[in-house]
């Protein structure tokens, strides 16, 4: 099925009650499965990445948005059907969408020169629905916040705005979240001023993200340029200069540079947009909005979701479900109420393709669901997996580290996650493909990097451009704003707490008051395995720390975070945790903030 992944040994084969079919894509926050309910309904699943699971901050924010998110509703958005947001790896369904992308339609005109920008009548349709589901959504207290023309998908009855991956509550934007410098959230063609400057963010924002959108299906072109020929470039015209839109049809571009105005006061609100463009025709009697090739092509991939029915290339040794727990992988023979339940499936698949049986044109249709990824990667394959080493300044070792995660994806998609880690500091960013080039006859890749997690708040700042090269005797060599290192790949092990650490450790205070308790657990590299709990005379403190790498016999952790803090509580820095020969866990800290502590095993 053109633009769906089989399932890997990585990936589970069902989730909670949800049988996967294929992957449909991944990103920041985790996978995309193309799933089938027990009542047959095809649903797109995500699961978040289990680094993010375990952070408290991260699963709080997940609930409220999930709960939010519920009620958006499904007329001009992907319905939110089910989640668990407490299991071990959150996960939340909502309904497949047959349909394009509208970067996939409009793309696929500037590559092949298939389907092209849409006529003035789709465009004022979309506009409408683009507003109806901004409305939705403010409406529930959230903003999008990365709205583009990946996110919308086009159907027989209208567009659908989906991935509300990086949405935020409205209640919980505060003077707290707001972005700092060097923290940007947003794809950087279909940004506002205000996300550009780190400005605080509102509903208006969403508004100039549309404006983005329609001028992009208006003329094939992105109104403030292509991030390929400069990130910073594309961020100063959006915040300082007009947009090109020429090609835009007359009876659209007035609305589109109202909702492109500079400043968000002077922007329509998604109801005055949708009273301005009036209400859309619906019922089954309504004209077509898209070209007839398209309504084709939306049949024709309604018909080959049966095909999806048995997960192709096999299956894996486990499965998981709503708490991670491990079954037989190959499902049984369906039984005869899932034939009947197929069979249902038919009349509705029949109607889909006599409603496009008019049509003749066959152009190949990626479907993206909830956020799919196209069936081939633009990085090499030597590239993926986790690679680590020292960072150099001017040939000077200057004691920090630095960590890539690759996995595959295509130019403009987030392929990697980057750590650097310090002796007083962690920052944690997500680097999306810029281009592929050649160095001296090698791969070379171009990154721009999102800050996503600093530690302390407002320590980190994105460095700019990205390079990674094919390096002497298969490792790579980073470069950026000056700074080299060569990162070695990773063995998995490095990713996983010996068990000899595993478990709660003691020391008194200095002052023979109170005790100072450290429990180390299992998780993944990136994830918290270390928290400490400080009982003093001031009261009690709690503090968290993430694993950066356990290699050597040690454990290297980053800086801590404290979420409950007592006088005199302060974060620590990174440390490396070793054990004794006596059976004693030593903790050294690579600030100047502590001294060596030594910790008994509570029994």
């Amino acid at each position: 099925m053109d633009g769906l992944r089989g399932l890997t040994a990585d990936d589970p084969p069902w989730i909670g009650d949800y049988r996967l079919l294929s992957r449909l894509g991944s990103g920041g926050m985790g996978r995309v499965y193309l799933a089938r309910s027990e009542g047959g309904r095809t649903v797109a699943v995500k699961l978040v990445k289990a680094e993010l699971a375990a952070e408290e901050e991260f699963r709080d924010r997940f609930r409220a948005e999930v709960a939010a998110a519920r009620r958006v509703g499904g007329r001009w958005t992907a319905p939110v059907l089910d989640a668990d947001t407490e299991a071990d790896v959150p996960w939340v369904a909502t309904g497949y969408i047959a349909g394009p992308t509208l970067s996939q339609v409009v793309g696929s005109y500037v590559r092949q020169g298939d389907y092209g920008p849409l006529p003035e009548d789709s465009l004022r349709r979309l506009a409408y629905g683009l507003a109806c589901a901004l409305r939705d959504i403010h409406g529930v207290g959230l903003v999008h916040r990365d709205l583009k023309p990946s996110n919308v998908l086009l159907t027989i009855d209208g567009p659908r705005v989906i991935d509300f991956g990086i949405a935020r509550a409205l209640d919980a934007v505060g003077e707290q979240t707001q972005t700092r410098a060097g923290t940007v959230v947003g794809s950087p063609s279909f940004m506002s001023p205000e996300q550009v400057q780190g400005h605080r963010v509102g509903p208006a924002s969403d508004v100039f993200c549309v404006g983005s959108v329609l001028a992009y299906a208006a003329t094939g072109r992105q109104p403030f340029g292509n991030p390929a020929s400069g990130v910073h470039a594309v961020m100063f015209k959006i915040a300082r200069e007009e947009p090109d839109l020429a090609a835009a049809p007359d009876g659209i571009r007035g609305l589109i540079l109202d909702c492109l105005a500079k400043d968000p006061a002077a922007r329509p609100t998604p109801e005055q947009l949708a009273e301005r463009l009036g209400p859309a025709p619906g019922g089954r009697s309504a004209a077509p909005w898209l070209p007839a090739e398209l309504i084709a092509r939306l049949g024709q991939h309604a018909v080959l979701l049966l095909d999806t029915d048995t997960p192709p290339g096999g299956h894996p040794p486990t499965m998981v479900t709503t708490k991670v727990t491990p079954t037989p992988a190959v499902p049984p023979p369906p039984t005869a109420t899932e034939r009947r339940r197929r069979r249902r499936w038919l009349p509705v698949i029949a109607t889909a393709v006599f409603a496009a049986a008019t049509a003749a044109a066959a152009v190949p249709l990626l479907s993206e669901g909830a956020g799919a990824e196209d069936s081939a990667s633009d990085i090499p394959a030597g590239y993926i997996g986790t690679w680590s080493g020292p960072v150099l300044r001017d040939g000077e070792p200057t004691g920090q580290q630095r960590r890539f995660v690759i996995t595959h994806g295509k130019v403009g998609e987030v392929v990697a996650n980057s750590t650097s880690l310090g002796a007083t500091y962690e920052c944690r960013s997500d680097a999306k493909l810029v281009s592929v080039t050649r160095q001296d006859g090698h791969p070379a890749l171009r990154l721009d990097t999102t800050v996503v997690r600093s530690v302390p708040a407002g320590r980190c700042a994105a460095l700019g451009e990205h390079t990674l090269e094919e390096g002497a005797a298969g490792t790579l060599t980073w470069a950026a704003a000056g700074r080299t290192a060569t990162l070695h790949r990773v063995a998995p092990a490095a990713g996983t707490v010996p068990e000899g650490f595993l478990g709660t450790w003691r020391r008194p205070n200095d002052d023979g008051y109170g005790t100072q308790q450290l429990t180390v657990k299992q998780a993944p590299a990136g994830s918290t395995v270390l928290t400490a709990v400080v009982m003093g005379r001031g009261g009690r403190c709690t503090a968290h720390a993430a694993l950066y790498a356990a290699e050597g016999g040690k454990l290297t952790v980053g800086p801590s975070v404290v979420d409950r803090a007592a006088p005199g509580c302060a974060p620590s820095s990174t440390s490396v945790l070793s054990l004794g020969p006596d059976g004693t866990l030593h903790r050294e800290f690579l600030g100047d903030d502590r001294q060596p502590r030594g910790y008994s095993r509570v029994k």
